[in-house]
């Protein structure tokens, strides 16, 4: 059937805090909504079959690949994208962990990780090394053995609380 004699749907969701409006084909992949129609183009297109998580999103706080997901059943949700980690132009504390200790790699299996690692940090603020492996099993990288990644999720949640900890030893000292 051609594109010209597909049924459109008007889709209404929120992305990354703002509501949005689509008319597009139901079935449409959630994926390709976000890439073609909404320009939001950090989820990855990685193999098509929701394997390797590069096109991971946040649906309602569920990782899901959106390779998988059609439009439809985002209707009255929100979507949080790796765009959306960010605020008012200033990256967010994981994002600036991923680039600082090297996780963002070649940059395909990045948004996937990081939105693996922000799913994972909201039920487990401070995860052990094998929690956060655990948590971003669904996500593969042609690049490394995933130390890095998995040394930048693992200093995005225990950080903060070693550089508290140091202050309060600072504070001590003086």
């Amino acid at each position: 059937m051609s594109a010209a004699k597909m049924q459109l749907a008007e889709i209404r969701f929120k992305v990354n805090g703002v509501e949005r409006s689509v008319s597009v084909p139901p079935m449409k992949r959630l994926l390709d909504v976000l890439r073609e129609d909404l320009e939001l183009t950090g989820a990855k297109e990685g193999c098509g079959e929701g394997e390797c998580g590069s096109c991971s999103v946040l649906l309602d706080g569920v990782l899901v690949n959106s390779c998988l997901v059609p439009v439809l059943q985002v209707c009255g949700c929100e979507v949080l994208t790796v765009e959306g980690l960010a605020a008012n132009g200033a990256l967010a504390h994981l994002q600036k962990t991923f680039l600082e200790l090297g996780g963002t790699q070649c940059g395909i299996c990045t948004p996937g990780m990081m939105l693996a690692a922000e799913a994972l940090l909201r039920k487990n603020t401070h995860p052990k090394l094998d929690e956060i492996r655990e948590g971003l099993a669904g996500n593969l990288c042609r690049c490394t053995g995933y130390m890095r990644i998995i040394d930048a999720v693992w200093h995005a949640a225990h950080a903060p609380l070693l550089a508290e900890e140091q202050a309060e030893i600072d504070a001590v000292r003086k």
